[in-house]
This record gives structure tokens, sequence and C-alpha cells, in this order.
């Protein structure tokens, strides 16, 4: 029987709304855990309505959504499971403050043109944002920053799902995240 050795890491997923970083981390899920590998998947969306419930969009509470969601990561980090983060996260400073806290951190910029994640919006929520109806869209109205230096970027307008999946886990690979040994 094979056993895993595994390492903590935050697979930190970032990118407009739309773009693709759930679709791309539950990808990655899929194949990690038909190698026996432990994960969690933290969705932005998700978790805002657990533990952000009174949470709003301003730059203020979008940086405390961040260090929550950072939190969670960091005590499943630490206690060795692969967590995959999938969130707009639109500021540089939050994302290199949950960087820091974690440690094993891999950043994924899930890059996709504005005008496709507005196409790809099945919530409409970009078509809100431009009339005015919701407030502080990140991209419309709020700033997204892109990451500067991420570790893998995925462009989901040119690239199959599968391939990015396979940028990412070749990455954790090469950073020694996914090692397999046997009994």
């Amino acid at each position: 029987m094979k056993q895993m050795n595994q390492t903590g890491v935050t697979v930190w997923f970032t990118g407009l709304s739309c773009a693709g970083k759930t679709t791309v981390s539950e990808a990655v899920a899929a194949e990690l855990r038909s190698l026996g590998y432990t994960v969690e998947c933290l969705d932005g969306s998700a978790v805002r309505q657990d533990i952000g419930k009174k949470l709003g969009f301003s730059k203020a509470d979008r940086d405390e959504n961040i260090r929550r969601i950072g939190f969670l990561a960091h005590l499943l980090t630490r206690n060795g499971i692969i967590v995959l983060v999938s969130v707009i996260s639109p500021y540089n400073a939050a994302r290199e403050e949950v960087r820091k806290r974690i440690g094993n951190f891999i950043e994924v910029y899930v890059n996709a043109p504005l005008e496709l994640c507005e196409k790809r919006d099945n919530k409409g929520l970009y078509k809100l944002a431009r009339s005015g109806e919701i407030k502080e869209f990140s991209g419309i109205d709020l700033p997204y920053e892109p990451p500067l230096n991420p570790e893998v970027e995925c462009k989901t307008n040119l690239e199959k799902i599968t391939e990015s999946k396979d940028k990412v886990i070749s990455k954790m690979e090469k950073l020694g995240y996914l090692q397999r040994f046997s009994d």
C-alpha cells in the first residue's frame, strides 16, 4: 500500500470574477485527490457567506475577507493539508501579507481579459456593476492589481482547463510539494 508524505501548501488562485479561478482549482483538486492527496478547497464566495456575512466590498472589507481566508488556509497548511484558495483578492499588499503568514504558498494568476470575464458571467454581476447597481466591483469601479511575480500564470482565454491544471501541478512538483513514497 502506498503512503503519502504530504507537505501542506496553499495554492492561491487570484484573478477577476469569472476568470476561471474555481474551475482551474477544482480540476487541480480532482487530480490531486485521485493521486491520494488530502485537499481542501476554499472558494471566496462560499467562505464569504459563512465567515464574512457582515463584510461589504470596500477595500477594508475585502482586505479583512482575505485576512480571514488566509487565516483558515494557514491553519490547514500547517497541518499538512493542500489548500486551494479561489478568491479575487484584488490587492497585491493583502496577498503578500497572506503569503508571509502562510509560508508554503504558491500564487496562481488566473488571467483572462475583462471582456471575456463579462461574457462568462452567468450571474450578470458585471452588467449590474456597469449599470451602477453593484458598487465597488473589482475590474469595473475598483482596481484589480495583477500579481507582480506569480509562480504560475494560467491564461484561460488561450489554454484548456487541463493545460492550466497541469501547469499548477507541475509547479507544485517542482517546488517539492507533491512527493509520493511507498511502504
